[in-house]
């Protein structure tokens, strides 16, 4: 059974004048990264529909071309599931099907290269945890100021941060600790959020929904996720 919910996107056609978001939509795209047993990616999967389309299809390369051409990317919206149902009504497709259903379109799956977490910081835990871990989720895209200071005010990033990173935020789960920071990357429209999870408990349970609920308050700001690797 599936734990994570999917990823939409609204693809919108290029704008010309001021006309409703609903009327620019071009296509809607749900995706679901595959994953490994410690949440790193393995893999996407993906399927697309059209309102002048047959139904929906499956394409790893609209999935790597929504990451790489900035000219797609720039038309790309993170939308939540009402936000694609509302679309899909809207031009005609009635109903959007349940996620179970979704699934069934997914037929062209784009794997990922995998190895061996690297190592990224200390190889032991600090004294009182028994693990550490470091995942890095990379995103395309960019953000704004006024969206880093909400997320700055939404982490209670500390004022005067020395970091380096543009926001950072900390969450301590029931003797587990976890940190993070979001840093933009390369000399592209790029982002990447670090997380650092400490480990006092033996439930590793808490790194999937966790890096999964900041990717999502990423995602929610317009970010569009890559890949998520570990490093230790």
């Amino acid at each position: 059974m599936n734990a994570h919910p999917l990823d939409y996107y609204l693809v919108l056609r290029p704008r010309h004048g001021d006309r409703e978001r609903t009327a620019d939509v071009e296509a809607i795209v749900v995706e679901e990264f595959a994953r490994h047993n410690d949440f790193s990616t393995t893999g996407l999967d993906s399927a697309r529909w059209t309102p002048s389309g047959v139904g929906w299809w499956s394409s790893a390369a609209l999935s790597r071309a929504m990451r790489l051409d900035p000219d797609l990317l720039a038309r790309v919206v993170p939308a939540p599931r009402s936000g694609a149902e509302s679309a899909y009504r809207s031009l005609g497709g009635g109903q959007l099907p349940t996620e179970a259903v979704l699934r069934t379109y997914f037929h062209d799956h784009q794997p990922f290269a995998t190895a061996a977490p690297l190592r990224l910081g200390p190889a032991h835990p600090p004294a009182g945890f028994h693990e550490r871990r470091v995942y890095r989720v990379l995103f395309a895209k960019d953000l704004r100021a006024d969206q880093v200071a909400e997320l700055r005010a939404s982490w209670r990033t500390p004022l005067g941060d020395t970091t380096g990173s543009a926001a950072t935020g900390h969450l301590d789960k029931d003797g587990d600790r976890i940190t993070w920071d979001l840093r933009r990357v390369g000399h592209t429209l790029a982002w990447c959020l670090d997380v650092t999870v400490l480990l006092r408990t033996g439930a590793a349970e808490v790194v999937g929904p966790t890096v999964s609920g900041l990717t999502n308050v990423l995602r929610q700001h317009g970010l569009v996720p890559v890949a998520t690797e570990r490093f230790s």
